[in-house]
């Protein structure tokens, strides 16, 4: 008997962010299940199967020409993961407008870079899947990551309106919502430039950025995100968003919509407080 033929198979996919953490976990799993995968990264960095192209997505030129090389090479274009991103932490209060500019520069505008490259092309085709990754932090505000929340909460919104705007076209949109997961997000981290003895909030933050890397680097194996985003592509129906996670996570997530605002923002602030 022959081997099944898996579902995306032969099709294209286009992953930002792909020289590491998630992105180059969802490139490998895609890869392995006969996608044939772009993954994209500042350096073109060579990845486990899959063919590496480099792409800024803080530049429009730079995201525009690897949508078209992709295009050029193959003729077609059946999906994108949104994936690349950075973090900034720090208090709100003391990070400058440049430094919050930066973080939406990468996590919101470069997803609508890479949207508004391959929309036409997907459109045109009557078909696709865009899948972003956001984060559970866009699901509820983390203390001194505050600025990086609002970034993927922008995200949020952002797929639930081009999702409305697509209907009918044949191309679909979905935001995962990732919890804490051992990537080497956490060592990348930056820092704000007002972060130091001098701060008003030195000592809570220092407190919560130890227990926000805690998190991290304790948290849940990134091998699960391959095979949930992989299921959101070949999918007829994805969903709006998916929640990915420890189950303490996916039920916090859960619980927001579920008791009064200020219970949740007390256990928030708990677990985060010295």
């Amino acid at each position: 008997m022959s081997e099944p033929v898996s579902p995306g198979a032969g099709r294209v996919v286009l992953v930002t962010g792909a020289s590491s953490g998630f992105g180059r976990v969802i490139a490998a799993d895609l890869h392995a299940a006969g996608w044939r995968v772009y993954g994209a990264s500042r350096r073109a960095s060579l990845g486990d199967g899959f063919e590496p192209i480099a792409m800024d997505v803080d530049d429009d030129a730079s995201v525009e020409a690897g949508v078209a090389g992709v295009l050029a090479r193959e003729g077609r274009l059946d999906a994108v993961v949104c994936n690349a991103g950075m973090g900034v932490a720090g208090a709100i209060e003391e990070t400058t407008t440049a430094e919050a500019k930066q973080q939406f520069e990468t996590n919101f505008f470069g997803v609508h870079r890479v949207c508004r490259a391959a929309l036409p092309h997907l459109r045109a085709r009557g078909r696709g899947r865009i899948v972003v990754i956001g984060s559970i932090a866009g699901v509820f505000g983390i203390p001194f990551q505050g600025i990086y929340s609002a970034s993927k909460f922008a995200l949020e919104g952002y797929c639930e309106s081009l999702r409305i705007e697509l209907r009918g076209t044949g191309v679909k949109v979905t935001v995962v919502e990732p919890g804490d997961f051992a990537t080497g997000f956490t060592a990348a981290r930056r820092t704000i430039a007002a972060r130091g003895p001098a701060s008003a909030y030195h000592a809570a933050f220092e407190h919560a950025l130890k227990v926000i890397e805690h998190d991290e680097v304790t948290g849940a194996d990134p091998a699960m995100i391959g095979p949930a985003v992989r299921s959101l592509l070949e999918t007829d129906e994805p969903p709006v968003r998916l929640a990915v996670g420890s189950e303490d996570q996916l039920a916090m997530t859960a619980a927001k919509t579920k008791v009064p605002a200020e219970t949740f923002e007390g256990w928030i602030a708990k677990h985060f407080e010295p």
